[in-house]
């Protein structure tokens, strides 16, 4: 059977910058290493380019690139970084970027793979558009980041490769407790990994769960992390400690009582359809997934369509986020969950009657919840 025919260029995508960056920044240096480019050889072009001047720029400066023919003979390897204007903004709305969208295409489609490398990364991007397809189809093609539940792998992905760059392990789940903490934000999570990585502090050491709640703040907007997963343990004594902590830095009881209710929502809602027999108790990598597309295709037409990310719509949550969710500790029974509710609305008006004891307020429905 004859050889897979060398694709192209490269083309890397995704909804993260610094994600596609650095995906791009690996294909880029594999090239250079593979053709032995030397300074006169190798060409990085900013693709960014916030107006359609700037991007007629890019795409004329990325033309010469390819074109050019070696100084001391060889390959060249090309590297059009940060395109910015493929995303669906007003730059890349416009008509005249979408013609020179064109023209890049055109470029692409003539490079000769043997005399030049090229690589394009792009971040975001509009994958409804003809140009992406196009690149997915002839193109050496990488979805960085990947899209639903791939993205959450992808984040994973950054923690563990940067764990590995410092010789270091996470222990069980704690990668999942640090991407609660922080978020879809690579750049954080990377910081955040060689900040544990130091405390670690030695070859082969590992990064416990235990050690990512105490040391990476809640960088997740709207996630009060430590309080909700401590109540939803069935931890008394680490909620009442986590609130403690929260009041000593300033923090106010609204925000904690709203992340509790929009916590326990989806728990009514996942225990709801447990007890019905439509899902089963997640394992270690979350729901099953054809079990919650079965789900989702017979319920989810009840809340209206809503597609906007909302805690009275299961299915609006990531599955995975809601496997883990559900996976922290042991599932209450659907009434001790109401009761919750009920709970969380009394402490609610109690803290409107009683505004300067908040820290009170909520240790003593901590109490009622959790014995």
């Amino acid at each position: 059977m004859p050889p897979a025919a060398t694709k192209a260029f490269v083309f890397v995508c995704g909804p993260d910058d610094f994600l596609v960056g650095r995906v791009g920044r690996e294909r880029f240096d594999a090239l250079v290493a593979e053709a032995q480019a030397d300074d006169f050889s190798r060409e990085i072009i900013n693709g960014f380019a916030g107006n359609l001047e700037e991007v007629e720029t890019a795409v004329n400066r990325f033309r010469d690139a390819v074109q050019t023919v070696p100084m001391f003979g060889g390959k060249r390897v090309v590297w059009l970084k940060d395109v910015s204007f493929l995303a669906d903004n007003v730059t890349g709305r416009a008509e005249g970027t979408l013609k020179q969208v064109e023209a890049l295409q055109e470029i692409l489609a003539k490079v000769n793979p043997d005399e030049v490398s090229v690589v394009v990364t792009a971040a975001p991007v509009d994958r409804r558009r003809s140009f992406p397809k196009w690149c997915e189809a002839n193109g050496d093609f990488t979805l960085a980041g990947g899209d639903g539940d791939n993205a959450v792998e992808a984040l994973a992905g950054v923690a563990l490769a940067e764990a590995r760059a410092f010789g270091v392990t996470f222990g069980e789940g704690a990668v999942e407790v640090l991407l609660t903490k922080v978020g879809a934000n690579t750049r954080l999570i990377t910081e955040e990994v060689r900040k544990l990585a130091t405390y670690v502090g030695q070859e082969g050491g590992v990064i416990e769960a235990a050690q990512v709640i105490e040391l990476t703040p809640n960088m997740a907007e709207g996630d009060f992390f430590e309080s909700a997963e401590r109540f939803f343990a069935g931890d008394l004594h680490g909620t009442l400690r986590a609130l403690t902590q929260h009041f000593f830095t300033g923090g106010d009881a609204r925000p904690v009582l709203s992340s509790l209710q929009n916590r326990n929502r989806i728990l009514i809602q996942a225990r709801v359809l447990i007890d019905a027999g439509d899902l089963r108790a997640p394992g270690p990598y979350g729901f099953d997934k054809a079990a919650w597309a079965r789900a989702q295709g017979a319920y989810a037409k009840h809340f209206g369509g809503d597609a906007e990310k909302s805690g009275y719509n299961l299915f609006t949550q990531n599955q995975w986020y809601v496997g883990k969710l559900v996976g922290t500790g042991r599932l209450p029974p659907l009434r001790r969950l109401i009761d919750n509710q009920q709970e969380f609305i009394a402490a609610f008006e109690e803290i409107i009657r009683r505004p300067n004891d908040q820290e009170t307020v909520l240790r003593e429905m901590a109490v009622r919840c959790l014995t």
